[in-house]
């Protein structure tokens, strides 16, 4: 039966495979027929065809009674990274600017009320929250978060953070409306945006802007730190100037890849 809100050309069979990767969430690595048609709620039988399928593409694969993800999903994440051209522009950059604050860097995107991280250099650090590639949190109790929301005009922010979050996290932060908009009033005055334990415990992040060569906010950067090694003071006085630096450098590159002429096979031939 067709979703409710779907259009003529929504392919119901592509859904339906998406839902049972992302029915693979943390803490269940592995899942059996039917744990995979309850979380989904589709019936068996299109469970078992979908996740047969998805074995023969080597999405899946059979463990024990049940099924687990390949790595080959990760292509699904990885495929979007590179079409963006953020990694290979910023990677220099996040290296340089995690050797010099000691500290884990990372690029992140706005997702509906979420961010999703798209490029990350980790220094191995004990932190009370686990970051990779395609982690998700809430927006607005992230530096980055708080950047990317400050770009867009008022109606947009309520239509973005209408959305529920996808995370599985509850933020320690839940500010009402009008310490909302001072707060993003204050990013976008300053350019800059910082979070101290508004996620999660432990916490304490500076973020910045990074464009395209209209201007147009198009990611965010961050320096993320332990609150209990690295003050406030010292997070503003030291990390950020070096991250200022870099999110310009970042912008910059970004603009010039995209002011050169791409020729098309079509053109070529």
């Amino acid at each position: 039966m067709p979703r409710e809100g779907t259009g003529p050309d929504f392919i119901e069979a592509l859904a339906r495979g998406l839902d049972v990767i992302t029915a693979f969430e943390p803490g269940r690595p592995v899942m059996t027929l039917a744990e995979v048609a309850t979380a989904t709620g589709l019936a068996r039988p299109t469970a078992r065809r979908i996740l047969l399928t998805l074995n023969d593409l080597g999405f899946v694969r059979a463990e024990g009674p049940g099924f687990a993800l390949t790595p080959r999903v990760l292509d699904l994440g990885v495929s979007y990274v590179r079409s963006q051209g953020l990694w290979d522009v910023a990677r220099p950059h996040l290296e340089e600017l995690s050797a010099a604050t000691d500290e884990s860097c990372s690029i992140a995107q706005l997702d509906g009320s979420d961010i999703v991280y798209v490029a990350r250099v980790a220094v191995p650090k004990i932190v009370g929250l686990t970051v990779q590639i395609g982690t998700r949190f809430p927006a607005l109790q992230t530096s980055l978060g708080k950047v990317l929301l400050a770009a867009l005009c008022p109606e947009e922010v309520d239509q973005v953070l209408a959305e529920p979050t996808r995370s599985g996290l509850t933020a320690r932060w839940q500010p009402d409306r009008a310490e909302q908009d001072a707060e993003l009033r204050e990013v976008r005055a300053r350019g800059w945006a910082l979070t101290d334990q508004q996620l999660a415990l432990g916490i304490r992040s500076v973020a910045a802007p990074l464009r395209d060569g209209s201007g147009k906010v198009i990611a965010a950067l961050n320096v993320n730190t332990h609150a209990a090694e690295t003050t406030v003071e010292h997070l503003v006085g030291h990390h950020l100037p070096l991250l200022l630096k870099a999110a310009g450098e970042i912008s910059a590159d970004f603009a010039r890849l995209a002011a050169v002429p791409h020729v098309t096979r079509t053109e070529a031939s």
